[in-house]
């Protein structure tokens, strides 16, 4: 079936990364192929909602964080466990490296993952970081820090598929684009209007292609 490929398909992205997309639309070769570059372009729409998020998030523990111990460099002086210092350390080194020299607490901030921002409201935080601080950095919410945590955490594997070029079309995607929302409330309601006007999920939504067997409920 994959013969029907262009040739140059098969020698850029491989009959293997193709295979997924075969599965679900019946080995039908035509069906696969549009859903295959459908998924390439409702991946490239999701990085601006994602990116306002890991953003938001990013800046508004940060913020938190620095007033809780008086300095833009928290992490010095913050009881993290050994798993996230070495993420510090790691990024501290690689752009010392990178730049021949030292690196200042901003150059820090943004080179720190999605993931790591998560991971500051584990629960082995509650005490020295959720109750204290990082409760604030979320003042449109009013629930359990767990359940925060978690759906944060849904977002960065929804991110990290979409960076490592993964197939999301089998997640329920538009259940996806409202969490992000309602995350962004929870840090900055006026966000959304203006996220709204140039977001394009929606219109990529729409023009999923047909007849590919997703059930879309991942």
């Amino acid at each position: 079936m994959t013969s029907e490929l262009p040739e140059w398909f098969q020698r850029v992205f491989s009959t293997s990364r193709f295979t997924p997309y075969l599965d679900v639309s019946g080995r039908n070769v035509t069906r696969a192929w549009r859903l295959y570059r459908w998924n390439v372009e409702v991946s490239e729409a999701f990085c601006g909602p994602l990116h306002c998020l890991e953003t938001g998030l990013r800046n508004a523990e940060h913020d938190q964080l620095r007033s809780r111990y008086g300095r833009a460099d928290w992490w010095e002086v913050a009881p993290l466990r050994k798993h996230d210092a070495r993420k510090i350390a790691k990024a501290q080194d690689d752009l010392r490296r990178r730049s021949g020299g030292s690196c200042t607490a901003d150059d820090v901030l943004t080179e720190l993952s999605f993931g790591f921002w998560v991971s500051l409201l584990s629960q082995a935080y509650d005490r020295h970081f959720w109750v204290p601080a990082l409760h604030r950095a979320f003042p449109r919410y009013s629930g359990r820090r767990g359940e925060l945590r978690d759906n944060l955490q849904a977002m960065v594997l929804l991110r990290n598929r979409i960076m490592h070029h993964e197939p999301i079309h089998h997640r329920h995607l538009a259940a996806d684009h409202a969490k992000i929302y309602r995350l962004l409330g929870y840090l900055e309601p006026e966000v959304a209007p203006w996220l709204r006007r140039f977001d394009r999920v929606p219109e990529t939504l729409a023009r999923r292609p047909k007849g590919d067997h997703g059930d879309g409920q991942a």
